[in-house]
């Protein structure tokens, strides 16, 4: 199963709404039974309601009495399991363009945006979508009907262009800072001056959870280039020409240090950073980083 959801991770497939639900569909059932629960929901709670069993619930959730009476199985839900929003921002500049193997970092995001949105909405929580670049593209989280396929619908509708904003004004429309919530904040963290790292520092409260997940290719972190090789910035357009026998020497240190300050820098603003790779498995990386953060929960 492991082969056929890395085949099906393929630009025309991901590219429909169809197709893009059935990968998440795939991602999430190969390796997550029984991790649901961990994704967003609270540890506790007063009883509030019942809904109906969705394979991977916890069996101990089910109501057996009400099996009883009516022959269905019911889960019973903690009152902040109910109010649970969960808010996907999605870094759309331009540097989200890189491919590796045909595919492309804001296309590996939206189907991880896609997976974990799959688990959150049919455990019953609140989804939305924010998008930024140049212009913002925006889903308020709703548990509408049907709102998963409209979710997949503007996630599609992203398209990774222009550059990050050089200043941001205001967060309120991303998050309140009274508002309850899981915050997910997908991005390669290419920047200038810290301003993504900022933006995602400000966006913790005492009352929400964020979760930022790095996303690179394998080709970035291994330098997998011989000789003389010509890059360009995919946001300003600057080109450098390197020889990449040269730059491997110091590279690799350069960018652990890298990914070091930012995994420091986040946690010790009390977010998780996890870093996503094109390439490696999805579905296990996936299910690792929700296992390790239901252990922090």
């Amino acid at each position: 199963m492991k082969n056929e959801i890395q085949d099906l991770l393929q630009s025309d497939i991901i590219n429909s709404i169809s197709g893009l639900e059935l990968v998440a569909r795939a991602v999430t059932e190969e390796h997550m039974h029984g991790l649901n629960k961990s994704v967003v929901l609270g540890t506790g709670g007063e009883f509030s309601q019942y809904r109906s069993y969705e394979p991977g619930d916890d069996l101990r959730l089910i109501d057996w009495k009400v099996y009883g009476r009516s022959e269905r199985y019911y889960t019973k839900l903690a009152e902040e399991e109910t109010n649970i929003k969960v808010k996907f921002i999605l870094d759309a500049s331009n540097s989200m363009c890189h491919e590796q193997d045909g595919i492309s970092k804001i296309d590996f995001a939206k189907v991880i945006i896609a997976s974990l949105g799959y688990l959150s909405f049919h455990q019953g929580d609140a989804i939305g979508l924010f998008a930024i670049n140049d212009v913002n593209i925006h889903t308020y989280p709703s548990q509408v009907q049907k709102l998963y396929s409209n979710f997949l619908y503007q996630l599609l509708e992203v398209k990774a262009q222009g550059r990050w904003p050089s200043t941001m004004q205001s967060l309120d429309l991303l998050h309140q800072p009274n508002e309850k919530g899981l915050i997910i904040f997908i991005s390669d963290m290419y920047q200038e001056n810290d301003e993504i790292l900022n933006v995602v520092k400000k966006l913790k409260t005492g009352l929400n959870e964020v979760v930022f997940l790095q996303i690179m290719s394998k080709n970035e972190l291994e330098l997998s280039y011989k000789g003389v090789v010509t890059f360009e910035d995919l946001e300003t357009g600057e080109k450098l020409k390197i020889n990449s026998k040269e730059v491997n020497k110091n590279y690799h240190t350069t960018i652990e240090s890298h990914f070091r300050k930012i995994k420091d820098e986040l946690l010790d603003a009390g977010i998780i950073w996890e870093k996503f790779v094109i390439g490696e498995p999805l579905s296990e990386t996936l299910a690792s980083f929700i296992k390790r953060r239901k252990q922090l929960l």
